[in-house]
């Protein structure tokens, strides 16, 4: 069933035993997991149907530190949350981001890679991803390793009508939560704004699952409309904030035009072994090789040069082309956790609704620079030693100057909520739920107490299937 506003909710009698609030992957996934286990559940989604200038606007906020997106842009308010906009590139965590890493603080998570095993074939189908292949290590430090591209599930679009023919599951479209209320031990009531007027809803059970920065501000708000009683060990709320910073860090010289399977796409796709990071000192990270970054003439001096290269010397001389056989070098990888990355909520900002902006403080540190640095020789000390190719780094890697005019990031935020079996490091326990609370749950990419270097939707799917069976559970108990 599908309602325009609350007050069309209520008066169909719809009456929830979990409520989940906002529509994105997570969202939608742990309430057709709940429905199919028979538990009657409603979706609030604070957007419409479609992207409108008003519901961006909630969005709107300031960043601080580094370079980044304005936070109107990098997420999307409205049925299907930011999948909206998503690229489609799959590929779950690896084991080992979920270890502690004793070089770096605040690493490692309470549950390890097997917990989200059994549910990575339904993510298959969810996410619509053929079988993924095993790695292929090239080296002891580098391993040749697949980033799927899915057809991009629009999760409005391919669940809509699911949705709507669904006896157990209410979306309620247009239908803002702006805090939660609670005593410290249960949330007892949720405040909605909704076709201009504000409303209080009651359920058993609650998942807040609006994103990797709207999850921190909602509960940042919500415990301080009520005096802690929302989050009431919060010491680590907001905080351990965390993106893939990704840059083109480097060009490649390949040895041979087939030195490494690529894509479609003409890419392929590398990452390192635990021993590899470990001896570094550094965190995980991935490297994406684009083998084809020219077209037109360019590309088929390119081409020619693979094949015959004293025969185009000349040649790109005399364009003014300057080409080599082979690539750019992207890097994308695995943030440090750092309790002054964090959202925060603005003191002199507010929404339409009242509810005070968002701040975002986020900053690169040292072993930031250390991963991106050390992982490219990493990378160039594999490819020279099978003879596959050479690595030229750019100018301002060893200046330590990223580019405030490049990829900047992935678009994934990551943190604010983040999972940890100690209350003062963490927000949630291993079941996602709220240290303190007993009906409180957090879904989605906020609870990820580190990030990997894989891109998070497979493994924020995979972990709302895990919350949505627990859910299942609790509200048939």
């Amino acid at each position: 069933m599908i309602f325009s506003t609350y007050a069309a909710f209520k008066e169909s009698g719809f009456l929830p035993r979990v409520t989940v609030v906002g529509s994105g992957p997570a969202g939608i996934t742990i309430a057709r997991t709940l429905a199919k286990m028979g538990i009657p559940v409603a979706i609030f989604e604070a957007g419409g149907e479609d992207i409108t200038a008003e519901s961006q606007d909630i969005y709107e906020g300031e960043t601080f530190g580094d370079p980044y997106f304005t936070l109107d842009t990098t997420r999307l308010r409205y049925f299907g949350g930011s999948s909206n906009h998503w690229a489609g590139w799959c590929r779950a965590i690896d084991a080992m981001d979920f270890e502690a890493k004793h070089w770096v603080p605040d690493t490692g998570w309470p549950i390890g890679r097997n917990a989200i095993e059994p549910y990575l074939s339904e993510v298959h189908d969810i996410l619509d991803l053929v079988p993924f292949e095993d790695d292929k290590p090239i080296t002891e430090e580098i391993s040749l390793i697949q980033l799927i591209k899915s057809p991009a599930v629009r999760f409005a679009k391919k669940y809509r009508s699911d949705l709507a023919h669904s006896r157990n599951i209410a979306l309620v479209l247009d239908t803002y939560v702006t805090e939660l209320v609670g005593d410290g031990s249960a949330v007892t009531g949720a405040s909605i704004v909704s076709d201009e007027q504000v409303h209080f809803h009651h359920s058993p059970l609650y998942v807040v699952a609006t994103g990797g920065i709207e999850n921190s501000r909602l509960l940042l708000w919500s415990n301080e409309r009520s005096n802690g009683g929302v989050v009431p060990q919060a010491e680590a709320l907001g905080r351990y904030w965390m993106e893939h910073p990704q840059f083109i860090a480097a060009d490649v010289v390949l040895m041979a035009p087939d030195a490494f399977p690529l894509d479609e796409q003409g890419e392929a796709f590398f990452s390192p072994s635990f021993k590899a990071i470990e001896q570094a000192g550094i965190l995980n990270f991935g490297v994406r090789l684009i083998a084809k970054p020219y077209s037109g003439m360019k590309e088929a001096v390119a081409d020619l040069a693979c094949f015959a290269p004293s025969a185009t010397e000349w040649l790109s001389a005399e364009a003014g082309l300057h080409l080599v056989c082979g690539g750019h070098v992207s890097v994308g990888w695995e943030q440090a956790p750092d309790r002054d990355n964090r959202i925060t909520l603005s003191k002199d900002m507010r929404d339409a609704a009242g509810v005070p902006r968002v701040e975002l403080h986020w900053k690169k540190n040292d072993i930031d620079y250390r991963t991106l640095s050390e992982g490219l020789r990493i990378f160039a000390r594999s490819i020279a030693a099978v003879d596959a190719g050479r690595l030229r780094l750019a100018d301002w890697v060893d200046k330590r100057a990223y580019p405030d005019d490049a990829e900047l990031a992935g678009h994934h935020h990551m943190g604010g909520t983040r999972m940890n079996l100690d209350p003062k490091r963490g927000i949630v326990d291993a079941d996602c739920k709220v240290h303190g609370m007993r009906n409180l749950y957090i879904a989605g990419s906020s609870v990820f107490p580190t990030s990997g270097h894989a891109n998070p939707t497979t493994t924020i799917t995979a972990l709302a299937l895990r919350l949505g069976y627990h859910l299942a559970s609790k509200a048939a108990a």
